[in-house]
């Protein structure tokens, strides 16, 4: 283990808040546990209270400890942890999950990431982990140490540089609504990947209180978002996707071959990206929605608060 991963972790067993990497976005974390420690994240971001949290954990057996995994869980679990996909399931011991960060529900939101410093951090601390994306609430996740700093640094007392986060989309998060399986948030791991291991799966956008990142205006940029934009105005930031002409000013192309892996890694450094130039809007390509599209969509559409 080593001085930063240590720095990390004390920091975490003194309530403090440290920005960690996934290979989703980086984290704002805390021991998720500590009620003080969960309400000085919440503090941090603006986050409403009402929004859960993911609880990170090593795997499968650490979730046990306090989640209650049925059979259809477990082998989802078996199939994509470490990665990107969170599960919902009843809270099996609130001392370890506190009800501030599960916002008063009676189940957890609970994953195991695939980043090997954020597994080291969990291993040495023994307990789980919240750590919702560490930007300010309603910004577009960061995908860099740097723009992680940049948003929530100033609350951190330690902070790991992982790099550039290797999936850069927030998780799939699957619950189960009156023993069926719901898609709450679409995410990296697709509705087509878990429905080969589980079988048909709702969609579950009306469960939205029961799964983190579903307000209905979030991952916004300052400027206004317009979206299934295929022919950009004169003067606007453009999110590109497929080929796109040279030379246009102010192009962020997510992914000129049209490849939707790489265009949900460059969504949110992208948007920060276009955010930040000189231009009074931002408008966004038309991304089929397919695969990674529909979490891509997603997000686009809370960005632009179209979402409600």
């Amino acid at each position: 283990m080593g001085a930063d991963v240590e720095t990390a972790v004390s920091a975490l067993l003194r309530g403090e808040l440290a920005i960690l990497p996934t290979e989703t976005v980086y984290g704002l974390g805390c021991d998720a546990g500590d009620a003080r420690a969960v309400a000085a994240v919440f503090q941090a971001k603006g986050r409403p209270q009402f929004n859960p949290l993911i609880a990170h954990v090593t795997g499968i057996q650490a979730a046990l400890a306090f989640a209650e995994l049925d059979a259809r869980a477990r082998r989802l679990a078996e199939a994509f942890w470490p990665g990107p996909l969170t599960l919902v399931a009843p809270i099996r011991d609130t001392a370890v999950v506190c009800d501030l960060a599960r916002a008063g529900l009676d189940t957890v939101a609970v994953r195991a990431p695939d980043h090997p410093l954020i597994q080291q951090v969990l291993g040495a601390l023994g307990r789980p982990v919240a750590a919702p994306s560490a930007n300010r609430s309603g910004r577009p996740s960061p995908t860099t140490h740097a723009d992680a700093i940049e948003e929530t640094g100033a609350f951190a007392s330690a902070s790991l540089d992982g790099g550039p986060c290797r999936v850069g989309l927030e998780s799939t998060v699957l619950g189960q609504v009156r023993g069926e399986l719901v898609l709450l948030r679409p995410g990296a791991v697709t509705r087509e990947e878990i429905e080969q291991i589980a079988g048909p799966v709702a969609s579950g956008l009306g469960e939205g209180a029961a799964s983190p990142g579903r307000l209905a205006r979030h991952y916004a940029p300052s400027k206004p978002l317009r979206l299934d934009v295929a022919q950009p105005s004169a003067g606007a930031a453009w999110l590109a996707f497929g080929p796109a002409p040279e030379g246009r000013p102010h192009t962020f192309n997510l992914s000129p071959g049209g490849d939707l892996a790489e265009a949900a890694a460059n969504l949110f450094s992208f948007l920060r990206a276009a955010d930040r130039a000189d231009a009074l809007t931002i408008e966004a390509a038309p991304i089929p929605r397919v695969g990674l599209g529909e979490a891509i969509n997603d997000r686009l559409q809370r960005a632009a608060g179209k979402v409600g």
